[in-house]
């Protein structure tokens, strides 16, 4: 599956499903409605058939620019069956084995009614390229990327999980929760996740008083970060800054090192007590080299 080629002038987003007032909107009409900007780290899954059991860095942190969501679902007046938002791009084609034709991804109409979703057209100010999902985009803060659906041309309410692949198989993961390792669920929320911008990976340091930063991230925030330098007997506590918007947060520890090959680990807990596990997850605990001399 590769990228949509769309029209501009031609572009329409159709709503409807379990609604009282379907209707659609030119790109024209969608950017008459009241606008908003959203920083928010975004944040690729990867690939489906092969969920990862290494961080593969794909994260950013950008500003979205667009209109609510939750602004859409009022003109529409959901019903009260209606528990789902399926949202379609205009992609198809074959991925892998399989030919998609229609492949919506799901949202909780809950979530999908707060404030930070968006039908976005700007990213950091400038219009969405083709590559990155334009025309327009939704955007889901704190949600894999993959939940953000690229080239979006329909929304429809529903009472159930959209069944198509994307939704119902290939973004789903076993649930680290489950101790008997079974269960599944969808890819939704970004676990709590970590990493050290400086010092940089094989860097050569004086020794004494060492800086350690970095940026946090996590769909309900980061409470904690900690910078172990003995493989993980220990912890020093950083400072984390507060979360503002749906932005990742930067942290920073002072560790003491002496001269020697240092391994600095970095660890990481959300709001809600959940740490970055040591293995075996995508989002396992980030690690750098330094050489102290």
């Amino acid at each position: 599956m590769g990228a949509a080629v769309v029209d501009d002038a031609k572009w329409l987003l159709v709503i409807g499903g379990l609604v009282r007032k379907p209707f659609a909107l030119s790109l024209a009409q969608l950017k008459a409605l009241p606008q908003t900007s959203v920083t928010s780290f975004h944040e690729c899954y990867g690939s489906p058939l092969k969920p990862p059991t290494s961080n593969p860095w794909r994260i950013g942190n950008v500003v979205w620019t667009g209109v609510r969501l939750s602004t859409i679902l009022a003109l529409a007046e959901p019903l009260p069956a209606a528990h789902f938002v399926w949202s379609e791009g205009l992609d198809h084609g074959k991925f892998f084995a399989l030919l998609l034709q229609e492949s919506p991804s799901d949202n909780g109409l809950l979530r999908a009614q707060r404030p930070e979703v968006l039908l976005a057209w700007k990213i950091n100010g400038k219009p969405l390229s083709k590559e990155r999902g334009g025309p327009v985009r939704l955007i889901v803060p704190g949600w894999f990327g993959t939940n953000s659906t690229k080239w979006l041309c329909r929304l429809s309410l529903q009472e159930t999980r959209a069944p198509e692949p994307f939704a119902a198989v290939l973004y789903n993961e076993r649930d680290p929760t489950d101790p008997e390792g079974v269960r599944m669920r969808p890819v939704w929320e970004v676990e709590v996740n970590s990493m050290i911008t400086q010092p940089a990976n094989s860097a050569v340091i004086p020794a004494g008083l060492v800086c350690v930063e970095g940026w946090a991230w996590s769909h309900d925030g980061v409470a904690l970060v900690e910078i172990s330098k003995d493989g993980g007997q220990s912890w020093t506590q950083g400072t984390v800054d507060t979360k503002e918007d749906q932005a990742w947060q930067k942290f920073t520890a002072v560790v003491e090192l002496e001269s020697s090959a240092w391994k600095l680990i970095a660890r990481a807990t959300s709001k809600s007590r959940m740490k970055q596990p040591w293995t075996g997850r995508r989002n396992h605990v980030h690690s750098i080299t330094v050489n102290v001399k």
